[in-house]
C-alpha cells in the first residue's frame, strides 16, 4: 500500500473528471487503476488485454459499444461480471484482480486483489458494496512518494474520498 494511493469516489462522473486529471497532471496511464459499475452491462465480458487505440476507446462497455474519452486512455479496460457484485468496468494494474475472479467465478479474486493494497476484509466488503451503489474506486500506484502525494492532492482537490489500510473512511480535507 506503500506505493498506492486510493479514493473512492460518488459516481463515474467524479472517477473520470479525477483520472481526466491525472492525464493532464502527466500520470502514467499504466498506473491508474479504476473499478466501477458498469451501468449499461457489456455483452462482452472479457477484459481487453490491450489498448492502443490513439482516440482511446476499448471494445468493451455499453452493451457492445465502446469506452470512449478519458476512460479509453485507461490500460487494460474491460468490462466483467462478478457474482454477487454485478457489471463492472476496471482498468489498470487491479485488472489482473478483477479479470482472475470473473474466470473463477468468485468475489474471492476482488477481495484478494484489494487485498494485496492492504485493505481488510471488512474494508474490502464496505468499497466493494459501494461500487455495487454506484461509487468508483481509483487508484495510483508508482514507486515515487512525490508523484503519490500530488495525486492524493489531486483526489482531495476534485472531492475524492481517500481511502487507506490505516485511514479507511477519511474524509477529502480542504483544498
Amino acid at each position: 500500500m506503500a506505493n498506492t494511493v486510493v479514493c473512492m469516489t460518488q459516481d463515474r462522473e467524479q472517477a473520470e473528471k479525477i483520472v481526466s486529471a491525472l492525464r493532464d497532471g502527466n500520470f502514467s496511464n499504466a498506473g491508474i487503476s479504476v473499478v466501477l459499475p458498469d451501468v449499461a452491462p457489456s455483452q462482452a465480458l472479457q477484459p481487453v488485454e490491450d489498448n492502443k487505440s490513439a482516440e482511446g476507446a476499448a471494445i468493451g462497455a455499453g452493451t457492445g459499444g465502446v469506452i470512449g474519452g478519458v476512460l479509453g486512455w485507461l490500460v487494460g479496460i474491460g468490462a466483467l461480471t462478478l457474482p454477487g457484485i454485478g457489471p463492472l468496468l476496471a482498468a489498470g494494474p487491479i485488472v489482473a484482480a478483477l479479470s482472475g475472479a470473473a474466470v473463477g467465478g468468485t468475489v474471492g479474486g476482488v477481495a484478494g486483489g484489494l487485498t494485496g493494497l492492504g485493505f481488510s476484509d471488512d474494508e474490502v466488503n464496505r468499497y466493494l458494496g459501494r461500487i455495487k451503489e454506484g461509487h468508483a474506486l481509483v487508484a495510483v500506484h508508482s514507486d515515487d512518494p512525490a508523484e503519490l502525494a500530488r495525486a492524493r492532492d489531486l483526489f482531495v482537490r476534485f472531492g475524492g474520498e481517500i481511502v487507506t489500510p490505516s485511514s479507511a473512511g477519511e474524509q477529502p480535507q480542504a483544498a
